[in-house]
């Protein structure tokens, strides 16, 4: 088992949900961070069969800095020490094409997510360096190696996450603190899975279908395996990565 608890951000999405039950078996405990339903994170402790115990649900507005702060002493002070931070929050969002997005919608998303994703990062670093250890794993996109139109509102801000992870790769490791990301493609989990029912015609996701290598989609647990490895001990000399987990889709 790993040293220390998960603390994972955006805990009742459909991809953070899988990452938590990924996780209960590995870590001393879980904490499942929500913004608005402590009543989803309560789901999701609910399948986590015997790591039930070990996990608790904690208030984290990524708006709201005091927010962040106290889920994190919440965290520290059932757990004693947190190993890793996920970060697995995002925007429910359309996917319009660059000359259709307003202001409004590209500060709504890079509010919550990058600069979200910067208090995370604030919050954290303090405790990492005191216990001299620690990592993040976030999750970003595909499409900032293999752009589908349409999906600018998604992969802006995460190239954004992806640039302030390696700077937190290539500052903190003095202090033994690690940052990775994973970048999933085509997934039938979460916002993906509404995609795949609502946005383009079946015939058009069939050809998408056919260009991923493996021939399928992915969905939530291929996504959680490659967060828990590069959270554990077994990538402890991985640092400042993007994992692609999209079966091929971007070759």
């Amino acid at each position: 088992m790993n040293r220390g608890a998960a603390f994972v951000v955006g805990g009742t999405g459909g991809l953070g949900s899988a990452i938590c039950r990924r996780l209960a078996d590995e870590w001393d405990g879980v904490a499942i961070g929500y913004r608005s339903s402590a009543d989803k994170a309560q789901g999701v402790i609910d399948t986590l069969g015997e790591g039930q115990d070990r996990a608790i649900a904690v208030h984290c507005d990524l708006s709201d800095m005091a927010s962040i702060q106290s889920g994190f002493t919440e965290a520290k002070a059932r757990f004693g020490e947190i190993g890793t931070v996920i970060f697995a929050s995002g925007v429910d969002i359309e996917q319009p094409f660059v000359s259709q997005i307003g202001e409004d919608q590209w500060r709504q998303v890079i509010e919550v997510e990058l600069i979200g994703f910067t208090r995370i990062v604030a919050a954290a670093l303090p405790h990492f360096r005191a216990q001299g250890f620690g990592n993040f794993v976030s999750v970003v996109s595909v499409a900032n190696y293999c752009f589908p139109p349409g999906d600018a509102l998604s992969s802006v801000p995460k190239a954004g996450i992806e640039a302030l992870g390696r700077a937190i790769a290539k500052e903190e490791g003095r202090y033994g603190i690690r940052a990775n990301m994973v970048a999933p493609g085509i997934i039938d989990a979460g916002l993906g899975a509404e995609f795949l029912t609502t946005l383009y015609t079946p015939a058009i996701w069939e050809a998408q279908r056919k260009r991923i290598a493996l021939q399928r989609f992915g969905d939530g647990e291929d996504i959680a395996q490659a967060v828990a490895f590069l959270a554990s001990e077994r990538a402890r000399y991985i640092t400042g990565q993007t994992l692609i987990v999209d079966g091929g889709f971007s070759l």
